[in-house]
């Protein structure tokens, strides 16, 4: 008999939730005209694009024309900083970047091609917890990076920033500043009203809506420059016929997650602390961050004497979806960038798991993992007993 299947990987995709399949579907049949058309079929696709960007507007608290679609988070990370560079240098300044040392490796790898370009990057260290170092920022900001970007929640542990004293610690210094908000919108409020964040990365799949579409909130124009080059669509920033289609859901999602968000994140918080409860009872398992600030729908542990490719494949076999550590390009696994930066010592950070909640998590969930993760915790150390003695 199949196992009963619980999937806790919402931080790396959601399904594709029944209202925005259903808003989206029109502009997948009927109206399919290229928005730039200027005939009826254009002018309708054009008017479900720009609704898109209302819809998001009003959920983040910014103005329509200031949201540019991405195909992704990844590309408008890497427009905010890559783009940002160019802007710096048209303006006479350094091609100068600085990012956290947990961003998502489109941030890093963004801000290593700026180096690579003649740029600087500066690497912001954290602490114990995964928060920024307040005074290595300071340190930074008085060299005028182009860019500032420190993501809002991290992906891999949930670490929550102090995203409005950063942000205003960027303001003071003039400074632009880029927040990846791909794991926080919808779970934290994001209310740009109230926030002096230049740019704010937003991705679709993480929301509800499909992969392949994404956004990159942009305040002033003139803070980026693109990265691609075409037709000139979307002010010139990110040209090419954009993916109506895609908006749309990522407008409807955008919709529901602000709305359903104050009510989500304590529902997700429990989830969360009580499967901490449970695993807790696992003797030498270490609740990754656990000290600092959260978002709600995160939970990273990393486990003594296991690695994590053995742990997650045994959980797999059980029924349950879960994350863990990267794979470099050799294919021969390594801990996590985002545990070493936050002190893990490496044998502890092989064993890193994480669990992440979402709209369709249950409590039925988290009973799944607590039932099933001792048993695999059990058998993965046997084995690298095993192998540590081969």
């Amino acid at each position: 008999m199949e196992p009963t299947l619980a999937y806790l990987d919402h931080a790396a995709t959601t399904p594709v939730r029944a209202e925005v399949r259903a808003a989206m579907a029109p502009y997948l049949d009927e109206i399919f005209g290229n928005p730039s058309s200027a005939h009826r079929f254009g002018r309708a696709a054009r008017a479900g694009l720009e609704q898109a960007r209302r819809d998001i507007a009003e959920a983040i608290g910014c103005e329509p024309a200031q949201v540019v679609f991405t195909s992704g988070g990844t590309e408008a990370d890497n427009l905010a900083i890559i783009g940002s560079a160019f802007a710096a240098a048209a303006r006479g300044r350094p091609r100068r970047v600085a990012v956290s040392a947990i961003e998502h490796k489109a941030i890093l790898a963004a801000a290593h091609t700026v180096a690579t370009l003649g740029g600087e990057e500066i690497v912001l260290p954290v602490d114990a917890t995964g928060s920024l170092q307040l005074e290595a920022l300071d340190a930074a900001l008085a060299r005028s990076p182009a860019v500032v970007s420190v993501m809002w929640v991290n992906n891999e542990v949930g670490a929550l920033q102090p995203i409005a004293d950063i942000a205003a610690h960027c303001a003071a210094a003039d400074v632009p500043f880029h927040t990846d908000g791909v794991q926080a919108f919808g779970k934290v409020a994001v209310d740009l009203r109230t926030l002096p964040i230049a740019l704010l990365t937003l991705s679709g799949h993480k929301l509800g809506a499909p992969k392949g579409i994404g956004a990159l909130v942009v305040r002033d124009r003139g803070l980026v420059e693109a990265i691609i080059h075409g037709g000139g669509q979307q002010y010139g920033i990110r040209p090419g016929t954009e993916n109506v289609a895609g908006a749309v859901a990522l407008g409807c999602a955008a919709r529901l997650a602000a709305a359903e968000q104050a009510a989500e994140m304590p529902r997700l918080a429990t989830l969360r602390d009580r499967l901490e409860a449970l695993l807790c009872e696992i003797p030498d398992l270490v609740v990754v961050g656990a000290a600092g600030r959260r978002a709600p729908h995160i939970l990273t542990v990393a486990v003594a004497g296991a690695d994590s490719e053995t742990l997650l494949m045994h959980l797999d076999m059980q029924g349950v979806a879960a994350s863990g550590g990267s794979a470099c390009s050799t294919g021969a696994v390594e801990p996590s960038h985002v545990l070493c930066a936050m002190g893990i010592p490496r044998d502890l950070a092989m064993g890193q798991v994480r669990f992440s909640f979402g709209h369709e998590s249950t409590q039925a969930d988290v009973e799944r993992v607590a039932a099933v993760f001792p048993k695999v915790v059990a058998r993965a150390r046997k084995l690298s007993g095993a192998l540590g003695r081969a």
